[in-house]
């Protein structure tokens, strides 16, 4: 089926549901970059993706090879947050580590209250 999106924005906060495979790298990549684009036409600094019902069935070279591409595009997304299925959280975690020693601000979930604290507890520390 692939993958298949909806996006909205709130204040500096973009929102993603995605369902479906994501069984093609080009694709993924697509989807990613899209994420990326709408984070900077929005001008927002904090991302959550809420990916519960998206089938992860990339390769672990093509999730690594996703994370140097989406590297190389996300300068402006300043914070994200990935929530998946449970049974996915191994392949999620692999991502998180991957992006985090390519310099990017993520980390991968399996509730959505948790991301959400995650990502406004650290703002609210950040604005002093």
């Amino acid at each position: 089926m692939g993958i298949e999106f909806e996006m909205s924005c709130e204040e500096d906060l973009l929102r993603v549901r995605a369902w479906g495979n994501d069984e093609d790298l080009e694709e993924v990549q697509r989807y990613g970059l899209a994420v990326i684009q709408a984070c900077a036409e929005h001008q927002v600094n904090r991302l959550i993706c809420d990916e519960h019902e998206l089938e992860y069935e990339l390769s672990v070279t093509d999730t690594y090879r996703l994370v140097e591409f989406l590297a190389s595009q996300a300068p402006t997304v300043g914070k994200a947050a990935l929530v998946c299925a449970p049974k996915h959280l191994p392949d999620a975690f692999f991502w998180e580590t991957a992006c985090i020693n390519r310099g990017l601000y993520v980390r991968a979930f399996t509730s959505m209250e948790e991301a959400e604290l995650w990502l406004d507890v650290d703002t609210q520390v950040h604005k002093g």
